[in-house]
């Protein structure tokens, strides 16, 4: 028997729904708890971003900094990322269909690629904006209070991002990590309005708009770092370093003389896994099973977010025995 077969009527449901996956309950509230984790996330920036903006839009109703308030827009912006975000984690939860047989976790990797047109928008943006001041410089107003709105800015975007940074790493989540990185580029922006007024107020007109082209410069470099994670999510990238792990995980597990193929994909924020073991050729049908279910259950504590694994068993081939795969050989040709 294995050691995880559930007990309860629940967890027999929600085993006899994952046919052969051998899921653990734990693995399964770890999951959802990290659907509730992202919400909570996006549900805290989202209230941080719209003081944020609130704030400077006072601000520049009173001075007028056309600076001000592309930074506002952009902290606005920010904000609304978390609606597809949120929608794909909603999304997620959602049990898998004959249609969606994987479910619906990719929904995450379609929220990345929204967030990263948004950050290159917000960079095109803010390279126009400055563009259109250095042709045409003008004087700012209430420079204290820009200077300050400008600080807060900046303070709630980097509080947002190395939140939604934190939670998307530990919950794996590529899109969250985006955002904040997207939040990031924001306060970079704000910066810039802090140090062009700062140049206003010395008399040097020119000074925000040239930090400004900076800035985008900063921001085109985030956008490279976030469009590169979110599309290697997207190619089913993982870090070689987890399959070296499961590589060793299996090779420990009794009864296993070799490993195969093995393939690992993330499905949103969790991780899926293909591998062929090699058993003794010996061996019946259900000394088989019980070693693949052995090297599931090693998979499932070895490798972090790992949620459900497909273990094939193959026999040892004996000596002149034929390949037992030769019939698909055609199949799988080039």
């Amino acid at each position: 028997m294995h050691p995880h077969a559930p007990t309860s009527l629940r967890d027999r449901l929600a085993h006899l729904l994952t046919p052969h996956s051998h899921e653990t309950a734990d693995k399964l509230d770890s999951a959802l708890e990290s659907s509730a984790r992202g919400m909570r996330a996006l549900w805290i920036s989202l209230a941080v971003l719209g003081a944020t903006a609130l704030v400077q839009s006072l601000v520049v109703v009173a001075s007028g900094s056309v600076a001000l308030l592309g930074d506002t827009v952009h902290n606005t912006a920010d904000a609304l990322t978390a609606v597809p975000l949120g929608i794909a984690f909603v999304l997620g939860r959602r049990a898998a269909t004959r249609r969606f047989t994987y479910g619906y976790g990719r929904a995450e990797d379609l929220a990345g690629l929204v967030i990263v047109v948004t950050i290159a928008a917000s960079a095109a943006f803010a390279a126009w904006t400055a563009v259109e001041r250095l042709l045409d410089p003008r004087p700012v107003q209430y420079l204290p209070a820009v200077a300050v709105a400008a600080l807060v800015g900046f303070a709630g975007n980097e509080w947002v991002a190395r939140h939604r940074i934190r939670v998307g790493r530990a919950i794996g989540s590529a899109a969250l990590v985006a955002d904040g990185l997207h939040a990031r580029t924001d306060g970079f922006t704000s910066l810039a309005v802090l140090l062009g007024a700062g140049g206003s107020a010395l008399g040097w007109h020119l000074a925000d708009p040239l930090v400004g082209l900076a800035i985008t410069a900063a921001i085109v470099l985030v956008l490279r770092d976030a469009a590169r994670e979110v599309l290697r999510r997207m190619m089913d990238a993982v870090d070689p370093a987890l399959v070296d792990g499961a590589e060793r995980a299996l090779r420990e597990v009794p009864g296993v003389r070799a490993v195969g193929e093995l393939r690992l994909r993330w499905i949103g924020h969790r991780l899926r896994a293909e591998v062929a073991v090699v058993v003794d050729g010996d061996a019946t049908v259900r000394q088989a099973h019980a070693v693949a279910v052995e090297a599931e259950h090693a998979l499932l504590h070895a490798v972090p977010r790992l949620t459900a694994a497909l273990v094939h068993a193959d026999p040892a081939p004996a000596p002149g025995e034929d390949d037992p795969h030769l019939a698909l050989a055609h199949h799988t040709s080039a």
